[in-house]
């Protein structure tokens, strides 16, 4: 089954790739590798902005780190030019999550990202990751994602 039609069965359309915040590039590929750049937590509706531990639930950040994966999924195909049949695998994901400094879920509320690249790719979701708190995030975001690609 093709990406697309695995992400339609889960009920996803992939937005347009989001342009970039400041002075760098969304994506860079080098060789076989697509590096995506940071991706924050954003929905139809805007910003998914909080504080894990103090504002927001680890099911809501689950649900913002799920954004921020189809996100890098946007980012993918656009890199692919609109091809993502030439995915062979998600390499890494390195996850920051904007908690409260007693806040230790983290890995729970990257696990949005993760099981959703499971659920869209099947085994070539499957990928190394960090999970980390940060203080803070751009814009006041719950989450921001980055990932490396393997491209066929």
């Amino acid at each position: 089954m093709s990406i697309e039609a695995r992400l339609a069965e889960l009920g996803v359309t992939l937005p347009d790739a989001p342009a970039p915040a400041a002075n760098y590039v969304p994506y860079v590929v080098a060789g076989n590798l697509v590096h995506v750049s940071g991706q924050i937590s954003q929905n139809e509706a805007g910003l998914i902005k909080g504080k894990l531990g103090a504002d927001l639930s680890v099911e809501e950040g689950a649900e913002a780190a799920k954004r921020c994966a189809i996100s890098l999924l946007a980012q993918l195909k656009k890199a692919c030019d609109g091809d993502l049949s030439r995915l062979k695998r998600v390499v890494k994901l390195v996850g920051f999550v904007n908690s409260t400094a007693d806040f230790v879920d983290q890995p729970k509320v990257i696990n949005g990202a993760s099981d959703f690249m499971v659920a869209a790719l099947g085994d070539a979701g499957r990928h190394a990751r960090s999970a980390v708190s940060a203080a803070s995030l751009p814009f006041g975001v719950a989450v921001e994602i980055e990932a490396i690609f393997e491209l066929a």
